[in-house]
């Protein structure tokens, strides 16, 4: 009986300490599906911080979803690409952009993706509001073409799956436990919730992650998820990482 009581209240094991590179600082911003206030805002937070902090050589890491559901999903994008030209930046493909990009050549996808946010992304484009109403999905889509700059459209092709920075594998979703990095699909690193969410700690990365929105970022055993719901709760969240460090910034204002 003592054996098995001494078994039972034993300490669990401490998980091994994750570390990004000497020299290295790295924030990653959750989701900000065209919420361009809150993405000024937070960068604006981002860039004072890292000043603060001292010389680094820094990377910002966007999880995906910058698009659809918030009003501004172009401005964001101009927003992302302008960031780009002053600092190293790195986006991920998240499944907004991926339901963005297919719906252009495919009118199926077209209304699932306006079903999903897809509406206020194209509305956010030099097209009024009466003018889409009467376009089918064939013309609206033909349309989109017109009015998406090709600065957009190279953008969202040449985003990543995933990233992996010391210790830290950056992913828009998720990963499916026990298959490796280079054998994950695209579908699970952009679609996953479960198993992935409740799934116990990988010991090879701890998983940056967005895509599963939470009142307050998650910090569990091998997985920190930074989603906060920027398009209708009006917080955006970043997290920082340097050496064995984690600290988080937000942004937030009215809905």
């Amino acid at each position: 009986m003592f054996l098995t009581l001494k078994k039972w209240f034993a300490p669990t094991p401490k998980l091994a300490t994750r570390t990004i590179p000497r020299g290295q600082r790295v924030y990653a911003v959750g989701d900000v599906h065209g919420r361009v206030d809150l993405f000024h805002d937070l960068v604006d937070k981002i860039e004072a911080d890292d000043a603060a902090r001292g010389a680094a050589n820094t990377t910002v890491i966007l999880l995906g979803d910058l698009v659809d559901r918030g009003p501004d999903s172009a401005g964001v994008l101009d927003a992302a690409i302008e960031l780009g030209t002053r600092r190293r930046v790195r986006t991920l493909c998240g499944n907004h952009e991926e339901m963005f990009l297919k719906s252009l050549e495919s009118d199926g996808v077209l209304r699932d993706f306006l079903r999903r946010g897809g509406r206020e992304t194209v509305l956010s484009y030099p097209i009024d509001e009466d003018t889409y109403n009467d376009l089918d999905f064939e013309q609206l889509r033909l349309e989109l073409h017109r009015i998406v700059p090709e600065r957009h459209l190279q953008f969202l092709r040449g985003l990543e799956d995933w990233i992996i920075v010391g210790d830290y594998l950056f992913v828009h979703a998720g990963i499916q436990p026990g298959v490796a990095i280079e054998d994950q699909s695209t579908q699970d690193l952009r679609w996953i919730r479960e198993p992935f969410l409740s799934a116990p700690s990988s010991s090879d990365y701890c998983v940056v992650h967005g895509h599963t929105i939470s009142e307050d970022p998650e910090e569990r055993p091998g997985r920190i998820g930074v989603d906060t719901g920027a398009y209708m709760s009006g917080r955006l969240t970043a997290v920082g990482l340097e050496g064995d460090e984690r600290w988080f910034l937000s942004s937030s204002s009215a809905t």
